[in-house]
């Protein structure tokens, strides 16, 4: 959903920091998000029912206003019974008011838990639709830690926004409902000035407004920081909670390098960024201090002062005195809300800036490649083989040509389904961007790549990736843990060596901690075995593991009859297991740094004897030259 078409990035360089979208283009943007979530009936209920209550009360408190003329005239009087039966009143206004603000007081929470839950949810489906997520990892600063945004920006802008939007309304309906009280006991307000006398219609309403009137005005011109502080703070805390994640998460390697002297400097750097930023928030909030502690305490005299005349004039009795006080207190907090909510709006306003750009970035994230000037076209193919016509990929691309790039040697090829191929490449050509060209990407290039369906395509990364929780939804990811039998998944263990942990299935751990990276290269291809899909695109996979893991897991897929497989990268297991059909990528443009033999490009690997005889560990022959395997 894309909120305003004309609104463009703020960019340095290639680094994205914001949008330039007004504050009522945000809230748009929230609103539709709101209006299209699960939880709107839910929450449109609780806001009818929030503005009820409000109502109610407001309208209590009026009477409760008004109480306390007969109660003070009773004080005057001396009037005994009268009091007591005013304390009696006073006791069902006040448990009035008391039900009141406890029902209220559960409807602000469950408001502010429906918006987090409407607001998160969204936030969190926007970012994982397809390609999103990684498209927006690499697309600058706005791709900087996301869960800093999805989690404590979305929360603070939950909370914030049911707290401020219950106290706006509530204000809104108490200010119109004593505004009236207190223009007709103006009315009655009449000045004595040597002989002559007169009246100011609404004295005590004009005099509030201006009251409340100088604190806005002083507070704005003392908070107008607290936005802009308030939205590097949360910056700044991401980095520092990034940092001390990524700490943790390689406390091990950290450790055995003997890295921890230069991990605490790193993690200081960025406390100091932080505490500089609360430093400068707190002379801000200091500064705004002194404007909202000095009209506090000055409302307790200054409604006295004001009425005053009229009171020791006669015209006011001491009842008529404290309700004219009662009011103009009411209608002063209602106009002082601003003042008193600056400091939260101000970190309203800076948490919506950044969680409506993040959402926007997201949405951006489908058109990412629309203004390239070289891309690659990605489409179906229509008999269910994958073919790469003219293919040139590049790391980088000008108007007219592809730099740093690489080819397919044998030009124009198809891939029939039923096929084993292995892609080789020249020395110094980066492989692992054909394998995300194939996964749709990457789309720096020139050429065509038509693709089977994508649904029947399984992509193994050379990273291995272990969902959390329990070992049956890792062995499943991306599919539902309930798609496969325990004895399927038991077998799928078996086949790649992990039978010892066919007992663990429903245990939930951190697996990504407790296998090693040969393991959890395991489970990713046990899922394969288990989803024995039509197709397999695998990059890199074996490479680094020991010369029997890769022929056990190798064998597992040579399991896989109707499966088509590409291998990009050198595997001597598949190479001997499947004897696969070899391509080649070429440098467009040899390196020009080196030795000579790096200029050349790689001699092919085919399936002979002496090839199959070689050792894993035996460097591979790289255009005549010897370099050792990756």
């Amino acid at each position: 959903m894309a909120v305003d078409t004309q609104a463009k990035p703020s960019i340095q360089g290639d680094d994205r920091v914001g949008y330039e979208l007004s504050t009522l283009d945000r809230l748009r943007m929230m609103f539709s998000a709101f209006w299209s979530s699960s939880v709107r009936v839910k929450l449109i209920l609780i806001v009818v029912a929030l503005f009820a209550v409000i109502f109610i009360t407001a309208y209590v408190q009026v009477m409760l206003n008004e109480w306390n003329a007969p109660f003070y005239d009773s004080l005057a009087r001396r009037d005994l019974p009268a009091f007591f039966h005013q304390l009696g009143v006073f006791g069902i206004i006040a448990g009035s008011l008391l039900v009141l603000n406890v029902i209220q007081a559960w409807f602000n929470l469950m408001a502010a838990l429906y918006m987090r839950e409407g607001l998160a949810r969204d936030l969190v489906d926007q970012w994982l639709q397809k390609k999103r997520a990684l498209r927006l990892s690499s697309s600058g600063l706005i791709g900087v830690n996301p869960d800093q945004r999805l989690h404590e920006d979305a929360r603070n802008l939950a909370e914030s926004s049911t707290s401020l939007a219950i106290g706006l309304v509530q204000s809104t309906i108490l200010l119109i409902s004593f505004i009236g009280v207190l223009w007709q006991l103006s009315s009655g307000f009449i000045f004595h000035f040597g002989k002559s006398s007169f009246s100011i219609p609404g004295y005590m309403v004009w005099a509030a407004i201006l009251y409340a009137a100088s604190a806005s005005f002083l507070s704005q011109v003392v908070g107008r920081k607290l936005v802009r502080l308030n939205a590097e703070r949360y910056s700044k805390e991401a980095e520092l909670r990034f940092s001390l994640m990524h700490a943790s998460e390689h406390m091990s390697a950290i450790t055995i390098a003997g890295g921890e002297e230069n991990e605490r400097r790193r993690i200081n750097v960025d406390i100091s960024a932080v505490l500089a930023i609360i430093r400068q928030l707190a002379i801000a909030n200091t500064n705004l201090t002194w404007v909202s502690a000095s009209y506090g305490w000055m409302v307790l005299v200054i409604p006295i002062l004001v009425a005053a005349p009229a009171y020791f004039s006669g015209g006011l009795t001491l009842g008529q005195l404290m309700v004219a006080v009662g009011a103009f207190n009411q209608v002063n907090t209602a106009l002082r809300w601003y003042v008193a909510n600056f400091g939260p709006i101000a970190e309203w306003r800076a948490t919506l800036m950044r969680v409506t750009d993040f959402r926007q970035a997201v949405l951006d994230m489908d058109q990412g490649n629309a203004n390239m000037p070289n891309t690659i076209a990605i489409q179906q193919s229509s008999d269910n083989s994958l073919t790469l016509k003219d293919l040139e990929i590049s790391t980088k691309t000008t108007d007219d040509l592809v730099e740093n790039g690489f080819r397919i040697r044998e030009g124009t090829v198809t891939i029939a389904a039923g096929e084993r191929v292995m892609v080789n490449g020249d020395h110094g050509v980066n492989r692992k961007l054909l394998f995300q060209s194939l996964a749709g990407e990457w789309h720096c290039g020139k050429g065509e790549i038509d693709l089977p369906p994508m649904e029947k395509m399984l992509f193994i990364p050379h990273t291995a990736y272990v969902a959390g929780s329990t070992l049956r939804e890792a062995l499943s990811f991306p599919e539902d843990a309930t798609l496969y039998k325990d004895e399927e998944l038991e077998a799928a263990l078996d086949k790649v060596g992990l039978g010892r942990l066919k007992g663990k299935l429903d245990t939930k751990a951190r697996w990504d901690r407790m296998l090693d990276t040969d393991e959890q290269k395991a489970v990713g291809f046990a899922h394969a075995m288990l989803a024995k899909p039509s197709w397999i695109v695998l990059d890199e996979t074996l490479e680094g593991l020991e010369p029997d893991i890769q022929e056990r897991l190798v064998k597992g897929l040579a399991d896989l009859k109707d499966t088509t497989m590409v291998y990009i990268g050198r595997s001597e297991a598949y190479l001997e297991v499947l004897s696969p059909r070899v391509l080649h990528l070429q440098a467009l443009v040899p390196p020009v740094v080196g030795a000579a033999a790096r200029s050349r490009p790689s001699a092919a690997i085919t399936p002979t004897a002496a090839a199959r005889r070689r050792s894993f560990h035996e460097p591979v022959a790289i255009g005549g030259a010897k370099m050792p395997r990756r």
